[in-house]
Protein backbone atom coordinates (compact mmCIF):
# COMPACT_ATOMS: atom_id res chain seq x y z
CA UNK A 1 0.00 0.00 0.00
CA UNK A 2 2.81 2.42 0.89
CA UNK A 3 4.59 1.74 -2.41
CA UNK A 4 1.36 2.29 -4.32
CA UNK A 5 0.72 5.58 -2.50
CA UNK A 6 4.27 6.71 -3.22
CA UNK A 7 3.87 5.92 -6.90
CA UNK A 8 0.60 7.84 -7.09
CA UNK A 9 2.15 10.83 -5.30
CA UNK A 10 5.01 10.86 -7.76
CA UNK A 11 2.57 10.62 -10.66
CA UNK A 12 0.60 13.60 -9.34
CA UNK A 13 3.80 15.67 -9.09
CA UNK A 14 4.80 14.70 -12.63
CA UNK A 15 1.33 15.58 -13.86
CA UNK A 16 1.73 19.08 -12.39
CA UNK A 17 5.08 19.45 -14.15
CA UNK A 18 3.50 18.28 -17.40
CA UNK A 19 0.76 20.89 -17.04
CA UNK A 20 3.30 23.71 -16.75
CA UNK A 21 5.36 22.51 -19.71
CA UNK A 22 2.39 22.10 -22.03
CA UNK A 23 0.83 25.38 -20.93
CA UNK A 24 3.96 27.34 -21.84
CA UNK A 25 4.54 25.24 -24.94
CA UNK A 26 1.18 26.27 -26.40
CA UNK A 27 2.36 29.87 -26.71
CA UNK A 28 5.73 28.67 -28.02
CA UNK A 29 3.93 26.68 -30.73
CA UNK A 30 1.82 29.68 -31.78
CA UNK A 31 4.94 31.83 -32.04
CA UNK A 32 6.84 29.18 -34.01
CA UNK A 33 4.11 29.16 -36.68
CA UNK A 34 5.26 32.65 -37.66
CA UNK A 35 8.44 31.08 -39.06
CA UNK A 36 7.64 27.44 -39.91
CA UNK A 37 4.70 25.73 -41.66
CA UNK A 38 2.42 23.71 -39.32
CA UNK A 39 3.36 20.12 -40.13
CA UNK A 40 7.06 20.92 -40.28
CA UNK A 41 6.68 22.61 -36.88
CA UNK A 42 5.62 19.31 -35.38
CA UNK A 43 8.32 17.37 -37.25
CA UNK A 44 11.14 19.72 -36.24
CA UNK A 45 10.07 19.34 -32.62
CA UNK A 46 9.65 15.58 -32.59
CA UNK A 47 12.58 14.34 -34.69
CA UNK A 48 15.35 15.85 -32.48
CA UNK A 49 13.53 14.70 -29.34
CA UNK A 50 13.39 11.19 -30.79
CA UNK A 51 17.14 11.17 -31.45
CA UNK A 52 17.89 12.46 -27.94
CA UNK A 53 15.83 9.75 -26.29
CA UNK A 54 17.40 7.00 -28.35
CA UNK A 55 20.82 8.25 -27.22
CA UNK A 56 19.65 8.39 -23.59
CA UNK A 57 18.28 4.87 -23.72
CA UNK A 58 21.50 3.57 -25.26
CA UNK A 59 23.66 5.45 -22.73
CA UNK A 60 21.63 4.13 -19.79
CA UNK A 61 21.38 0.64 -21.33
CA UNK A 62 17.58 0.84 -21.33
CA UNK A 63 17.04 0.52 -25.06
CA UNK A 64 15.02 -2.60 -25.78
CA UNK A 65 13.40 -4.13 -28.80
CA UNK A 66 9.66 -3.86 -28.09
CA UNK A 67 7.83 -7.08 -27.37
CA UNK A 68 4.76 -7.92 -29.41
CA UNK A 69 2.41 -7.05 -26.54
CA UNK A 70 3.63 -3.43 -26.54
CA UNK A 71 3.42 -2.84 -30.29
CA UNK A 72 -0.19 -1.55 -30.09
CA UNK A 73 0.67 1.09 -27.46
CA UNK A 74 3.66 2.24 -29.53
CA UNK A 75 1.53 2.88 -32.59
CA UNK A 76 -1.52 4.18 -30.72
CA UNK A 77 0.42 6.90 -28.88
CA UNK A 78 2.70 7.52 -31.85
CA UNK A 79 -0.16 8.03 -34.30
CA UNK A 80 -3.06 9.28 -32.18
CA UNK A 81 -1.24 11.73 -29.95
CA UNK A 82 2.18 12.52 -31.38
CA UNK A 83 0.94 12.72 -34.98
CA UNK A 84 -2.84 13.16 -34.96
CA UNK A 85 -3.26 15.59 -32.08
CA UNK A 86 -0.06 17.53 -32.79
CA UNK A 87 -0.61 18.07 -36.51
CA UNK A 88 -4.34 18.79 -36.33
CA UNK A 89 -3.86 21.35 -33.57
CA UNK A 90 -0.85 22.90 -35.31
CA UNK A 91 -2.88 23.40 -38.49
CA UNK A 92 -5.91 24.68 -36.57
CA UNK A 93 -3.74 27.07 -34.56
CA UNK A 94 -3.02 29.00 -37.78
CA UNK A 95 -6.66 30.05 -38.03
CA UNK A 96 -7.57 30.60 -34.38
CA UNK A 97 -6.27 32.76 -31.53
CA UNK A 98 -4.12 30.78 -29.12
CA UNK A 99 -6.58 31.35 -26.27
CA UNK A 100 -9.59 29.99 -28.12
CA UNK A 101 -7.71 27.07 -29.61
CA UNK A 102 -6.31 25.96 -26.25
CA UNK A 103 -9.79 25.80 -24.72
CA UNK A 104 -11.08 23.78 -27.68
CA UNK A 105 -8.11 21.42 -27.60
CA UNK A 106 -8.50 20.71 -23.91
CA UNK A 107 -12.09 19.62 -24.19
CA UNK A 108 -10.31 16.25 -24.30
CA UNK A 109 -11.61 15.26 -20.83
CA UNK A 110 -15.19 15.68 -22.05
CA UNK A 111 -14.55 13.02 -24.68
CA UNK A 112 -12.70 10.82 -22.18
CA UNK A 113 -15.73 10.58 -19.87
CA UNK A 114 -18.04 8.59 -22.19
CA UNK A 115 -15.10 6.67 -23.69
CA UNK A 116 -13.86 5.57 -20.25
CA UNK A 117 -17.40 4.47 -19.42
CA UNK A 118 -17.72 2.46 -22.62
CA UNK A 119 -14.28 0.85 -22.73
CA UNK A 120 -12.87 0.94 -19.17
CA UNK A 121 -16.11 0.27 -17.29
CA UNK A 122 -15.69 3.49 -15.30
CA UNK A 123 -18.99 4.58 -13.75
CA UNK A 124 -21.09 7.16 -15.59
CA UNK A 125 -23.04 8.60 -12.67
CA UNK A 126 -25.67 11.38 -12.78
CA UNK A 127 -23.01 13.81 -11.57
CA UNK A 128 -20.74 12.90 -14.46
CA UNK A 129 -23.62 13.24 -16.90
CA UNK A 130 -24.34 16.70 -15.44
CA UNK A 131 -20.68 17.58 -15.79
CA UNK A 132 -20.69 16.48 -19.42
CA UNK A 133 -23.78 18.62 -20.13
CA UNK A 134 -22.24 21.69 -18.47
CA UNK A 135 -18.95 21.18 -20.25
CA UNK A 136 -20.65 20.79 -23.61
CA UNK A 137 -22.63 23.97 -22.99
CA UNK A 138 -19.30 25.76 -22.61
CA UNK A 139 -18.16 24.23 -25.89
CA UNK A 140 -21.33 25.49 -27.60
CA UNK A 141 -20.74 28.96 -26.15
CA UNK A 142 -17.19 29.17 -27.44
CA UNK A 143 -18.20 27.84 -30.87
CA UNK A 144 -21.35 30.01 -31.11
CA UNK A 145 -22.81 27.98 -34.02
CA UNK A 146 -25.44 30.62 -34.87
CA UNK A 147 -22.79 33.32 -35.27
CA UNK A 148 -20.19 31.15 -37.00
CA UNK A 149 -19.57 31.72 -40.70
CA UNK A 150 -20.10 28.17 -41.94
CA UNK A 151 -19.06 29.21 -45.43
CA UNK A 152 -15.61 30.30 -44.30
CA UNK A 153 -13.22 27.42 -44.96
CA UNK A 154 -10.59 28.77 -42.57
CA UNK A 155 -13.10 28.96 -39.71
CA UNK A 156 -14.17 25.36 -40.28
CA UNK A 157 -10.58 24.12 -40.52
CA UNK A 158 -9.52 25.98 -37.39
CA UNK A 159 -12.35 24.75 -35.18
CA UNK A 160 -12.78 21.32 -36.76
CA UNK A 161 -9.12 20.31 -36.74
CA UNK A 162 -8.56 21.32 -33.13
CA UNK A 163 -11.66 19.47 -31.94
CA UNK A 164 -10.73 16.37 -33.94
CA UNK A 165 -7.27 16.51 -32.38
CA UNK A 166 -8.87 16.60 -28.93
CA UNK A 167 -10.90 13.51 -29.78
CA UNK A 168 -7.80 11.60 -30.93
CA UNK A 169 -6.00 12.54 -27.73
CA UNK A 170 -8.92 11.27 -25.66
CA UNK A 171 -8.74 7.92 -27.42
CA UNK A 172 -5.00 7.80 -26.69
CA UNK A 173 -5.55 8.47 -22.97
CA UNK A 174 -8.18 5.76 -22.62
CA UNK A 175 -6.12 3.20 -24.50
CA UNK A 176 -2.99 4.05 -22.50
CA UNK A 177 -4.87 3.31 -19.30
CA UNK A 178 -6.31 0.03 -20.59
CA UNK A 179 -3.05 -1.31 -22.05
CA UNK A 180 -1.14 -3.98 -20.12
CA UNK A 181 2.35 -2.53 -20.10
CA UNK A 182 5.25 -4.99 -20.46
CA UNK A 183 8.30 -2.91 -21.43
CA UNK A 184 9.35 0.00 -19.15
CA UNK A 185 7.98 3.36 -20.24
CA UNK A 186 11.37 4.99 -20.83
CA UNK A 187 12.38 2.16 -23.14
CA UNK A 188 9.17 2.44 -25.17
CA UNK A 189 9.20 6.19 -25.62
CA UNK A 190 11.88 6.35 -28.36
CA UNK A 191 9.92 3.83 -30.44
CA UNK A 192 6.71 5.82 -30.03
CA UNK A 193 8.59 8.95 -31.05
CA UNK A 194 10.16 7.12 -34.00
CA UNK A 195 6.72 6.15 -35.29
CA UNK A 196 5.57 9.73 -34.83
CA UNK A 197 8.70 11.26 -36.38
CA UNK A 198 8.68 9.14 -39.53
CA UNK A 199 4.96 9.73 -40.03
CA UNK A 200 5.25 13.49 -39.48
CA UNK A 201 8.17 13.87 -41.90
CA UNK A 202 6.34 11.88 -44.58
CA UNK A 203 3.20 13.97 -44.12
CA UNK A 204 5.22 17.20 -44.14
CA UNK A 205 6.87 16.35 -47.46
CA UNK A 206 3.55 15.17 -48.90
CA UNK A 207 1.51 18.26 -47.96
CA UNK A 208 4.04 21.08 -47.54
CA UNK A 209 7.06 20.08 -49.62
CA UNK A 210 10.62 21.09 -48.72
CA UNK A 211 10.75 23.44 -45.72
CA UNK A 212 11.84 27.03 -46.38
CA UNK A 213 12.91 28.54 -43.07
CA UNK A 214 14.92 31.66 -42.25
CA UNK A 215 16.83 30.20 -39.31
CA UNK A 216 17.77 32.54 -36.47
CA UNK A 217 18.56 32.28 -32.77
CA UNK A 218 14.89 32.91 -31.97
CA UNK A 219 13.69 30.14 -34.27
CA UNK A 220 16.26 27.68 -32.90
CA UNK A 221 15.20 28.46 -29.31
CA UNK A 222 11.50 28.12 -30.15
CA UNK A 223 11.98 24.80 -31.92
CA UNK A 224 14.42 23.61 -29.26
CA UNK A 225 12.00 24.23 -26.39
CA UNK A 226 9.19 22.50 -28.24
CA UNK A 227 11.43 19.55 -29.04
CA UNK A 228 13.06 18.93 -25.67
CA UNK A 229 10.30 19.96 -23.29
CA UNK A 230 7.07 20.13 -25.29
CA UNK A 231 7.62 16.77 -26.94
CA UNK A 232 10.35 14.61 -25.41
CA UNK A 233 9.98 15.19 -21.67
CA UNK A 234 6.25 15.87 -21.89
CA UNK A 235 5.45 12.63 -23.72
CA UNK A 236 7.47 10.64 -21.21
CA UNK A 237 5.55 12.29 -18.36
CA UNK A 238 2.25 11.65 -20.11
CA UNK A 239 3.03 7.96 -20.43
CA UNK A 240 3.81 7.71 -16.72
CA UNK A 241 0.72 9.51 -15.47
CA UNK A 242 -1.56 7.64 -17.90
CA UNK A 243 -0.29 4.38 -16.44
CA UNK A 244 -0.28 5.33 -12.75
CA UNK A 245 -3.43 7.47 -12.48
CA UNK A 246 -7.06 6.85 -13.51
CA UNK A 247 -7.96 8.13 -16.97
CA UNK A 248 -10.47 10.58 -15.51
CA UNK A 249 -7.91 11.83 -12.99
CA UNK A 250 -5.36 12.52 -15.72
CA UNK A 251 -7.99 14.41 -17.67
CA UNK A 252 -8.91 16.57 -14.68
CA UNK A 253 -5.27 17.34 -13.96
CA UNK A 254 -4.75 18.51 -17.52
CA UNK A 255 -7.26 21.30 -16.84
CA UNK A 256 -4.32 23.35 -15.64
CA UNK A 257 -2.84 23.47 -19.15
CA UNK A 258 -5.44 25.82 -20.70
CA UNK A 259 -5.36 28.07 -17.63
CA UNK A 260 -1.60 28.52 -17.91
CA UNK A 261 -1.79 28.83 -21.69
CA UNK A 262 -4.55 31.45 -21.49
CA UNK A 263 -2.47 33.49 -19.06
CA UNK A 264 0.63 33.20 -21.24
CA UNK A 265 -1.26 34.06 -24.44
CA UNK A 266 -2.52 37.23 -22.80
CA UNK A 267 0.85 38.19 -21.30
CA UNK A 268 3.15 37.30 -24.19
CA UNK A 269 0.95 37.38 -27.30
CA UNK A 270 -1.25 40.30 -26.28
CA UNK A 271 -4.49 38.40 -26.87
CA UNK A 272 -7.63 39.84 -25.33
CA UNK A 273 -9.56 37.27 -23.31
CA UNK A 274 -13.18 38.20 -24.02
CA UNK A 275 -16.08 37.42 -21.67
CA UNK A 276 -17.51 34.66 -23.89
CA UNK A 277 -14.18 32.83 -23.91
CA UNK A 278 -13.73 33.18 -20.16
CA UNK A 279 -17.30 32.04 -19.38
CA UNK A 280 -16.93 29.10 -21.76
CA UNK A 281 -13.64 28.18 -20.09
CA UNK A 282 -15.29 28.23 -16.66
CA UNK A 283 -18.20 26.08 -17.87
CA UNK A 284 -15.87 23.53 -19.43
CA UNK A 285 -13.69 23.37 -16.32
CA UNK A 286 -16.70 23.05 -14.00
CA UNK A 287 -18.11 20.33 -16.23
CA UNK A 288 -14.86 18.40 -16.22
CA UNK A 289 -14.45 18.74 -12.46
CA UNK A 290 -17.97 17.41 -11.90
CA UNK A 291 -17.33 14.61 -14.33
CA UNK A 292 -13.95 13.49 -13.06
CA UNK A 293 -13.78 14.08 -9.32
CA UNK A 294 -13.82 10.76 -7.46
CA UNK A 295 -16.91 9.94 -5.48
CA UNK A 296 -16.57 11.04 -1.86
CA UNK A 297 -16.70 8.40 0.81
CA UNK A 298 -18.88 8.85 3.84
CA UNK A 299 -17.51 7.98 7.20
CA UNK A 300 -19.07 4.94 8.74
Amino acid sequence: MRAEASRRSRAIFLLALLVIIWGVNWVIAKKTLEFVSPIWVTAFRLVPACLVFFVLCIATKQLRIPVRADIPIIFSIGWLHMVGFSILVSVGLQYLPAGKSIVLAYTTPLWVLPAAWLFLNESFTPRRILGLIIGMSGLVLILQPSAMDWGDRNVLIGHGFVLLGALLWAISIVYGRAHKWVTPLFALLPWQMLVGSVTQVLLAFAFEGMPHIDWSVEVVLLVGFGSLFGNGIAYWLMNIVSRDLPAAGVSMGLLGVPLIALLCSSLFLGEVLGPALLIATVLIIVGIVLGTLPKSRRAT
